[in-house]
């Protein structure tokens, strides 16, 4: 075909895709990833200054860092003051970063698992104080006993990843399958003598979870904890479904560049590091922590106050939450998560029911209490 007809065709397919883009959400974008784009959940007009503070914050760190995509919402008990995606979760296509983008949340899926805990305890089917194999009779015994208590508060000497076991491509069927990895080795020390971080003893705190419960681990997160709390957009990061509005994942080269991260399979690992989530669902499930209703005072206090050594130094880590005091003298509860295209910050103000969730799609994004702090100074 030549000529004007050939044109006319080529302007109309032009205005198609760009039509198309609008009506999916998108403008046109150009490939440079530091393109600004944002995308606006909920604003709180009283607070119209501390967000556009916290914008600023977010656009400088991300700019530092090279961060692709991130999202962050922040809640006053169950009120989202602000919540907005920015920047990119699919580089490749320029599929922007939206509230409702899922991330991988890394180790913020252990207070999440704690809850799970916090429910079978209250229901009198599960003892925090008896060893492991009264509930996973399949995990071998060790040295000394070990229990629930222990292992959700790292203490209880189950060991780290090792070599490139964070890498793990294997897709383990089941939550007892994934024990494989390390359940034949020894303890690293005596159970609660040392604090030492173990996203392992989550895995083995999954099989407790279904052995407490009579069900699969996923089946009673899902009915127990997301489907009460109304956490509609969480999920276990399955690589074989299709999930939607799930980001692609990111890591920086060692050029500084950004490529895509290797492929992982998290199904090890569900109650250690194993979830997707968006920054208002963890709201959500932070706002079910700020006073006794989903769980009792009694539980939750469990969950936060900060376990001890022998001779009484505080871990300041309870059952699945770090515990500490802000400057403002106040009580803080929180959990980081780091993940192969990861990062997240979830803080719960206990004080003043402030609440901040940040998530970001690359690995070496510097989430920590220091920038939700930050966040959460700018609402007070």
């Amino acid at each position: 075909m030549h000529g004007p007809n050939r044109e006319r065709i080529s302007a109309v397919v032009v205005v198609l895709v760009a039509l198309l883009a609008v009506a999916c959400g998108e403008g046109v974008q150009t490939s440079d990833q530091t393109t600004e784009v944002t995308s606006v959940g909920h604003t709180a007009p009283e607070h119209s200054a501390a967000i556009e503070s916290a914008r600023g914050i977010v656009r400088s760190v991300m700019e530092q860092e090279s961060i692709p995509g991130l999202s962050v919402a922040v809640a006053k008990g169950s009120q989202v003051l602000w919540s907005e995606g920015f920047g990119y979760s699919d580089l490749t296509h320029h599929v922007n970063v939206t509230p409702l983008t899922g991330f991988r949340i890394g180790s913020v899926s252990k207070p999440i698992t704690a809850a799970a805990l916090g429910v079978l305890v209250e229901r009198s089917s599960l003892d925090l104080d008896a060893p492991v194999q009264d509930y996973v009779p399949s995990f071998p015994e060790k040295r000394w006993p070990v229990t629930t208590r222990q292992l959700a508060g790292h203490l209880g000497g189950i060991r780290h990843y090792q070599g490139d076991e964070f890498f793990s491509a294997v897709n383990y069927p089941d939550v007892l399958s994934g024990l494989a990895i390390f359940e034949n080795d020894p303890l690293i020390h005596e159970p609660g003598t040392e604090y030492f971080y173990s996203s392992y003893a989550w895995n083995l705190i999954s099989a407790v979870v279904e052995g407490a419960s009579g069900e699969s681990f996923l089946d009673f997160m899902q009915r127990e904890v997301f489907d009460t709390l109304e956490m509609d957009h969480t999920v276990a990061d399955r690589n074989r479904p299709i999930v939607a509005n799930r980001t692609r994942f990111y890591v920086l080269d060692d050029e500084g560049e950004v490529v895509n991260a290797p492929y992982v399979d998290n199904s090890y690992k569900w109650a250690g590091g194993g979830f997707l989530s968006t920054p208002e669902d963890l709201l959500r499930f932070a706002n079910g922590h700020m006073a006794p209703g989903y769980l009792q005072a009694e539980t939750l206090e469990l969950l936060f106050a900060s376990q001890t050594l022998p001779d009484g130094t505080g871990t300041d880590y309870g059952i699945g939450w770090r515990s500490f005091s802000n400057d403002h003298g106040e009580r803080i509860v929180s959990h980081g998560g780091g993940s192969v295209g990861g990062r997240t910050m979830l803080t719960l103000n206990r004080d003043n029911g402030l609440i901040v969730a940040v998530v970001a799609n690359l690995s070496s994004a510097p989430m920590s209490t220091d920038l939700a702090g930050s966040i959460e100074d700018l609402f007070r």
